[in-house]
């Protein structure tokens, strides 16, 4: 039987059986290893870029934190000391800030802690934590108005009882203050917290400007913070290249006492017109520390009229997000 024309087109079954064999023996790629690499790879680079990857994610997600992550500032407490013969609150030790302080912080959307004064031989609720805690822990630190500074800190006497200050308030504060400049963090003081920062770094005070410059303005009266005067910013100071185009700005003045001496390493940021009291100090060793006479927290953000010293907040705010680590 003559075969059919399928028949003559298949090879014989010992052929077939060959040609397997052949393909079984055949080397073949490695499915492990992707076309796609680049053959001239070794472990050495492939290991050094996926490395290189990994530490791109993780350093985003940190920027990302870094900058998501609301800053948290302190401000030093005001202190009522107990009233003699007084009871109930008025007996007390007590704690607080001014609203208006708070509120200006946290206009800039962080979060603000009042931060209290720490005492380690509390008899009934003692505690480790110390200053330099709050100063580790927080990323900058608000040193808010109140009482005189007493004289005795700047090593005087006061020439009247009343302007005695609140030698109290004075340690903790000087103890706080020197714990966040040690610590690298911004510092901002206002009105008091102005003075304390010259006294700090050896300055000294005008106890009662009435008294010690008669020829001087009313830095204080009976309008509270609708008392107001120009200041001046000297040339090259850090406020006048703030405030570009402007060499001077109207400010509220609640306060009686000023700096008389600048401390050591203090520049001069902005001065009372006409009687050039020092207005405006920052000390040149730090990041930022610096002191404002006036109060920026009763100033409307936008105004007109006083100046508007958000460009103060934002500068100290930004840096306390640079060194925050």
């Amino acid at each position: 039987m003559s075969a059919g024309p399928e028949d003559q087109d298949q090879p014989p079954p010992s052929q077939h059986r060959r040609s397997t064999d052949q393909d079984r023996r055949a080397p073949r790629q490695d499915v492990g290893t992707p076309r796609y690499l680049d053959p001239g790879d070794t472990v050495f680079t492939l290991w050094g870029r996926v490395l290189m990857a990994r530490y791109r994610r993780i350093a985003a997600a940190a920027t990302r934190h870094i900058i998501q992550r609301p800053l948290h500032i302190g401000v030093s407490a005001r202190i009522f000391h107990p009233e003699p013969g007084a009871t109930g609150l008025r007996s007390k030790n007590l704690q607080y800030l001014e609203e208006s302080i708070a509120q200006w912080v946290m206009s800039r959307d962080v979060l603000v802690f009042m931060i209290p004064t720490v005492n380690i031989d509390g008899l009934l609720h003692p505690s480790n934590i110390r200053l330099r805690d709050y100063a580790k822990h927080l990323d900058g630190l608000v040193l808010q108005g109140g009482a005189d500074v007493s004289p005795q800190s700047y090593s005087e006497t006061p020439t009247r009882p009343e302007w005695g200050g609140d030698r109290a308030r004075d340690m903790y504060e000087l103890e706080l203050l020197h714990e966040f400049v040690e610590a690298g963090k911004p510092v901002l003081g206002i009105c008091r917290g102005c003075q304390l920062i010259n006294v700090a770094f050896g300055g000294t005070l005008y106890q009662d400007i009435a008294s010690d410059v008669p020829d001087s303005l009313a830095h204080v009266n009976d309008d509270y913070d609708r008392n107001r005067h120009e200041v001046s910013f000297p040339a090259g100071s850090s406020l006048s290249k703030l405030f570009r185009g402007k060499s001077a700005g109207l400010v509220n003045s609640i306060h009686h006492q000023a700096v008389k001496t600048l401390g050591r390493d203090m520049a001069v940021e902005a001065l009372s017109v006409p009687d050039n009291m020092v207005e405006a100090i920052r000390y040149r060793k730090a990041p930022f520390v610096m002191g404002l006479q006036w109060h920026p927290e009763f100033h409307q953000a936008g105004g007109v009229e006083l100046l508007d010293c958000t460009a103060i907040l934002d500068n100290f705010l930004r840096v306390a997000r640079e060194t925050r680590f």
